[in-house]
């Protein structure tokens, strides 16, 4: 009954935005509603096989970012068409991944949509990032006869309690996938409760973490060119969430004390719509700041810096000293604190972290960082870990080892890929 219904409710929401389309792109410019409703463009006419891979938004494009080096370099000739569910998500895919990636927003989960959306692309293979289960397009996609793979799968307890209260449904929409590659065991084992067969399931890592030390040693010299820290110590607060920087700004200022060879602080707000609100605050605490932008245009002003671009803090972290992962003092479920530990520095958080409780679970075992109660336990840490070099360094290498954990993860998926699309090859031939 509920995919009926929930079919029954696509049918009609697309008869709906289909009727009012022309008033939509008139009223609200750039929401680009002919995207949403699979009316794709200018899609490139391709000699090789073409995959359709589907990230929800700017930490899914990261993950797409290694799978795509990865499969470029293994099988020369592949097109690539990526969609992102938020416009964030797209913008951050446009600016950071190759000019030959296709990138556009993901269909409304429609029939119409979805259907449109495939004879536009065709897809020789559709590629799903982490827990993006969309029940229309999988089960559109899988009537088409395109095979598909669950990539970089991770599912966490709440996500997980959610879909066994209808596991009847999520196991005859999980069916569908030829394989799932899965980041942990915890998640493998929750998807085989869900009614994946274990032989399906592979456990492969986390793609986002799967960088060489080269590439690390390369970006963190990028930003050192480009802020010139000096020997100051860099503070990084990645992803904070509405009245996290009102929180954090005795942090700041007691580091700042406590810091002997000075401090330099960057603040990446998850949502850029809220700059001004932290340019406020800042203005309003009698504390110079400049913006990223204009560090790129005329240099550092100010020991204070203001992420104002989408896409950055991936790579930006690789920059901290010490970095702190947003959404964690302030009831926001935290963020993803291992893209600061893949750079082999130490990652700090609150005591919110319901969404990444694996993660920080890790990162806590290994010794790669620290939980804080509150502010002044947080500045405590931080300080501390900064005034003893020896333990410092400790921290470093296990957040290095904790790195090379997931090391290989792009090589073991991007053969799951292969071995898809030797399967369409062979049987495209035997046609």
């Amino acid at each position: 009954m509920l995919p009926v219904l929930y079919r029954i409710l696509g049918t009609a929401s697309h008869a709906l935005l289909s009727a009012v389309l022309p008033i939509v792109n008139y009223t609200v410019p750039g929401w680009e509603i002919e995207q949403r409703l699979g009316k794709y463009q200018h899609i490139v006419a391709r000699s090789g096989p073409l995959l359709w891979i589907h990230a929800a938004s700017v930490g899914e494009v990261q993950a797409a970012r290694v799978l795509i080096a990865a499969l470029t370099e293994q099988i020369p000739g592949c097109h690539f068409f990526l969609t992102a569910m938020t416009r964030q998500g797209l913008e951050a895919a446009r600016a950071r991944l190759p000019q030959t990636v296709h990138c556009e927003l993901a269909p409304l989960d429609m029939p119409q949509a979805v259907t449109a959306a495939l004879r536009a692309v065709r897809p020789d293979l559709y590629v799903c990032l982490e827990t993006e289960l969309w029940p229309t397009m999988l089960r559109e996609t899988g009537l088409a006869g395109v095979p598909m793979l669950l990539l970089n799968g991770r599912l966490s307890e709440r996500s997980f309690r959610r879909y066994q209260r209808v596991c009847g449904f999520m196991a005859d929409l999980l069916k569908n996938f030829a394989a799932v590659a899965v980041i942990r065991e915890e998640d493998g084992d929750r998807y085989r409760q869900l009614g994946v067969a274990p032989e399906r399931i592979h456990v492969c890592g986390n793609l986002k973490y799967d960088l060489p030390a080269a590439y690390a040693g390369a970006v963190r010299e990028k930003y050192r060119r480009l802020l010139s820290p000096g020997r100051k110590k860099v503070f990084i607060c990645g992803s904070t969430r509405t009245g996290e920087e009102e929180l954090l700004l005795p942090v700041y200022r007691r580091l700042r004390t406590e810091t002997a060879v000075g401090l330099l602080w960057i603040i990446a707000p998850r949502h850029l719509h809220r700059l001004d609100e932290v340019r406020n605050l800042l203005t309003a605490a009698g504390l110079d700041y400049a913006l990223l932008s204009d560090c790129r245009e005329r240099g550092r002003s100010a020991d204070i810096v203001l992420v104002d671009s989408l896409g950055e803090l991936a790579d930006l972290y690789a920059i901290g000293d010490v970095n702190f992962c947003g959404g964690s003092l302030v009831n926001k479920g935290g963020h993803n604190i291992m893209e600061p530990v893949r750079w082999r520095r130490p990652v700090c958080f609150g005591p919110f972290m319901q969404d990444y409780q694996d993660a920080a679970e890790l990162v806590l075992a290994a010794g790669a960082g620290f939980q804080a109660r509150d502010t002044d336990e947080l500045a405590d840490q931080i300080s501390a870990l900064l005034r003893d070099e020896q333990r410092y360094q400790q921290v470093c290498q296990a957040a290095e080892r904790l790195a090379r954990s997931q090391q290989g993860s792009a090589l073991r998926q991007a053969e799951l890929v292969m071995r898809e699309l030797m399967k369409v090859t062979c049987k495209t031939t035997n046609l």
